[in-house]
Formats: structure tokens, C-alpha cells, sequence
């Protein structure tokens, strides 16, 4: 009978954790997310969580150039990194600069005719990602800047068309930081899978 291997000793048994983006796989005194307010208020509890879902979605894009970013996921997902960045843009600037502020601007990549143009113009030029990343820091410093600004998290902004879930009516701005937290959350599971296929790095 052959001898038993020690799993330990296989190196293709060995924990994946090692690629994880901190060195051991625990917090860091490094990462960003992990300095923030703890028993807050409200509204310091809610932008704090959006704050370190943003943050994971630079830190899993981190070191990456252009064909990298627009690495699509398996077929027939059109789903890239670059694609990711493009969509959350999209978001920032739909729920808080159109739907809450009442800005008529247009929509950043999508239309009519192309309403998946965030993910289909997510293609492998250094320009493109650069004006990506532009949007959406552009987006979400107005994102910022209107919640920190906004009177109470009762204000409301009326959603007829149900465009961001509010099964066709009001929306406060409490609802649309909630919604806004599960909508990264939600894509965060997807770069987390996007990143590991590039180069195998995964967690946090």
C-alpha cells in the first residue's frame, strides 16, 4: 500500500490565503477601511460602509493596467473590472446627482440603444480607464459632498418611474445610502472573482 502524503506537505493543498492583499489574510493597520468610526450615529454608520465598499472596489483594481481592467469574466458575461468601474459611476451619478440633487445630465456610457454601454465600452485602452476612474471619483466626491451637505436623512426624492427600486414613489436619501451599499456589496463578490482570475489574489 502506498504511504499516506501529508496534505500539508502539497503544496497544491496549501492555503490560498497567502494571496490574499494583506500578508496574512487579517486586518491591516494598512487598509483604509479598518480606521474608521465605530458606534456612530446613523448616518456616520451608513456613509462609513459606503466609504469601505468604495475603497475595496480601488484596492481589488490596484496594480492592474489596461488589458487587465477589461479582462472579461467567463462567457457570456460581458463583466470586466474596467466594466465595474464604468457601471458604479453610472450609479453614483443616476442616484445621487439625477435622482436626489435633480440635476438633468446625462447618463455617463449608457443609452436607449445601448443600455449595457458601461460594461460593452469597457475595452483595453489606458484612456478609457483613465476617464473611467475620473467619472466615477468625480461621482462619488458629489455623492460625498451632497450627504454631508443634506439636512437629514428624511429627505426624499420621487422615484415614478420605479428606476431605483422604490416600487414607484418616494425614496429618502436613508433608502438610496442603503441601496447604494448593497449595490456595490452585490459587485464586490463579482470583482472579487474578476481579480482572482487575472492573478489569482483574493479576500478582503
Amino acid at each position: 500500500m502506498p504511504a499516506t502524503r501529508d496534505r500539508a506537505d502539497d503544496a497544491s493543498m496549501a492555503p490560498r490565503r497567502a494571496d490574499m492583499f494583506t500578508a496574512d489574510g487579517t486586518p491591516s493597520p494598512d487598509d483604509p477601511r479598518e480606521a474608521g468610526p465605530t458606534r456612530a450615529d446613523e448616518r456616520t454608520t451608513l456613509v462609513e460602509a459606503l466609504r469601505c465598499e468604495r475603497l475595496t472596489l480601488e484596492l481589488k483594481c490596484e496594480g492592474l493596467d489596461a488589458d487587465a481592467m477589461a479582462r472579461r469574466s467567463v462567457e457570456p458575461s460581458t463583466m470586466s473590472l474596467l466594466g465595474m468601474v464604468r457601471h458604479l459611476a453610472e450609479m453614483e451619478r443616476a442616484t445621487f446627482r439625477v435622482l436626489m440633487a435633480g440635476q438633468d445630465v446625462p447618463a455617463l456610457y449608457r443609452s436607449d440603444d445601448d443600455p449595457d454601454g458601461d460594461f460593452d465600452g469597457a475595452v483595453a485602452d489606458p484612456r478609457v480607464v483613465a476617464e473611467a476612474w475620473d467619472a466615477w471619483r468625480t461621482e462619488v466626491d458629489f455623492s460625498t459632498r451632497f450627504v454631508a451637505q443634506a439636512p437629514s436623512l428624511d429627505i426624499t426624492a420621487d422615484d415614478p418611474d420605479n428606476k431605483h427600486g422604490s416600487g414607484g414613489g418616494e425614496l429618502s436619501l436613508r433608502d438610496v445610502l442603503v441601496g447604494m451599499i448593497t449595490e456595490y456589496s452585490r459587485h464586490m463578490g463579482h470583482v472579487d472573482l474578476l481579480r482572482e482570475r487575472i492573478d489569482g489574489r483574493i479576500g478582503q
